[in-house]
């Protein structure tokens, strides 16, 4: 059964270039374009096992928030944090937190993927 991983991207190309990213590595892409929404598609969707988030979003958390918020609620779920901006400090990061920087490399990326969720 393939693993799902949730995109969470408030630049709608760049969410489609990840999805497609995520999609040709062998998982189930579900986007998000905010925290929000992620938040709520946790709440209904058992099946997510990578959480993979912008840093900068609007709404009410940011990504590194929300990637501390998924770590407190569903601690099984591995987080991938990226950023074109900000790079975060390792302590910024929740357990088991990866950072990539955008632009990301495709291929270490999809291997980030395949290690997290076998």
């Amino acid at each position: 059964m393939r693993k799902s991983v949730l995109i969470v991207e408030d630049e709608p190309l760049l969410r489609l270039l990840a999805m497609d990213l995520v999609e040709e590595a062998g998982f189930i892409a579900v986007e998000a374009s905010n925290a929000d929404e992620a938040i709520a598609i946790l709440e209904t969707n058992t099946d997510i096992r990578i959480l993979l988030t912008d840093i900068d979003m609007p709404g009410s958390m940011d990504g590194l928030k929300l990637a501390a918020a998924v770590r407190d609620r569903w601690p099984p779920i591995e987080i991938i944090v990226v950023s074109g901006m900000n790079n975060p400090q390792a302590h910024e990061l929740p357990a088991r937190g990866v950072f990539f920087a955008k632009p990301y490399d495709v291929q270490r990326l999809t291997q980030q993927l395949r290690f997290m969720a076998p």
